[in-house]
């Protein structure tokens, strides 16, 4: 029974944690309005970006990372792991679709990598790495969150996460990962994806 009771309060508490959107409620309160009406039309802190504000948009990935990373370390101390990763990604659920904003949020990314050290150290062993390399050598931010969220289920696995649920969770997410970016990815197959540093380009978070 408390692990029934632990499932269903991860899967509300992290979604509602994550649909918060840090993104937009920073850029109303600098007087900058709605951060929906410029760019992407994303919550995320590459929006943010394109606003000219990078301490608003660092502040935005960062907690946007946290929301996922803090419930799943609380669901995690008081439930188990596997709880708590259900609870951080619930929060990347809640940050794609939040309900306060009629289910269009971010992309996601930030806060993926804001459960893994929560829930997989060797996830995020995977992940920080890669996407850093990737977007040294192409300048590409979507192409370093894709590669980076192909490779971490198995490079997980061979880091030492063995626990079956673990990894198929993060395989889901990584597969979210792709459907969130699909535009990114229609742009990466016809070579017409910004590099960061054009007139086009930001981070992509």
């Amino acid at each position: 029974m408390q692990a029934w009771i632990g499932y269903g309060a991860a899967l509300v508490c992290g979604y509602l944690a994550g649909s918060i959107p840090f993104g937009l409620l920073l850029t109303r309160a600098a007087g900058l309005g709605d951060i929906r009406d410029i760019g992407s039309n994303s919550i995320g802190a590459t929006n943010v970006l394109r606003t000219g504000r990078k301490d608003l948009a660092f502040a935005t990935l960062l907690l946007d990372s946290l929301k996922a990373g803090l419930v799943a370390f609380v669901f995690t101390w008081m439930f188990g792991r596997e709880i708590g990763f259900v609870a951080g990604a619930m929060a990347f659920v809640g940050h794609c679709y939040p309900v306060w904003l009629g289910f269009r949020g971010g992309k996601g990314v930030a806060t993926y990598a804001g459960l893994l050290p929560f829930v997989s150290l060797p996830g995020f062993f995977v992940a920080a790495p890669v996407w850093l390399v990737v977007f040294a050598i192409t300048r590409i931010s979507s192409l370093s969150a894709l590669t980076a969220a192909v490779l971490v289920p198995p490079g997980a696995y061979l880091l030492g996460e063995h626990n079956l649920f673990i990894i198929g969770g993060l395989a889901l997410l990584s597969a979210f990962v792709f459907w969130t970016h699909r535009t990114n990815l229609s742009r990466l197959l016809k070579g017409t994806e910004p590099r960061f540093g054009t007139s086009k380009a930001k981070p992509e978070a």
